[in-house]
């Protein structure tokens, strides 16, 4: 699952590139907030001597957990970027003799920052057992007394 595009070796010019991203992926990002999903990707790389510019859109469901009662829920993403860079600024490194854009990376990235703040299901959703403990403990100003 690796669309790892390596600059130096590609011709210049207009470069589309579809996949898809799968639970599979997302889990096994480090310290990701997705527990899974399945996105469609298009990216489009306009490659010219000096610089380029990226269009990357993703479009499917990712699933994150609920902040209310913690349980798997999905939410739909549809969103795209476009992105300019200087490769002159991409130098490589002693150790590192390729200069290199990490599509997967990209389109995680994008997907991430397209989520709502708050991750909670719409309300009677929840799971009905942690419902009842959050009622349970929920504080109301019924009677201003007991504060």
């Amino acid at each position: 699952m690796e669309n790892i595009i390596c600059l130096d070796t590609l011709a210049l010019g207009v470069h589309r590139y579809e996949f898809h991203l799968n639970g599979e992926y997302f889990r096994g990002v480090e310290k990701s907030e997705l527990l899974g999903g399945q996105i469609d990707v298009k990216a489009e790389l306009h490659l010219r001597e000096m610089d380029y510019d990226i269009r990357v859109a993703v479009n499917g469901v990712v699933q994150v957990a609920c902040d209310r009662c913690l349980e798997p829920m999905d939410i739909h993403v549809d969103a795209e970027d476009d992105m300019t860079a200087d490769t002159l600024d991409e130098t490589p490194s002693k150790h590192q003799n390729k200069r290199e854009i990490d599509l997967n990376w990209l389109a995680y990235e994008l997907t991430i920052v397209n989520l709502p703040m708050a991750h909670s299901h719409q309300h009677g959703g929840c799971n009905p057992e942690m419902d009842s403990l959050l009622q349970d403990h929920l504080c109301t100003m019924e009677d201003p007394e007991e504060l």
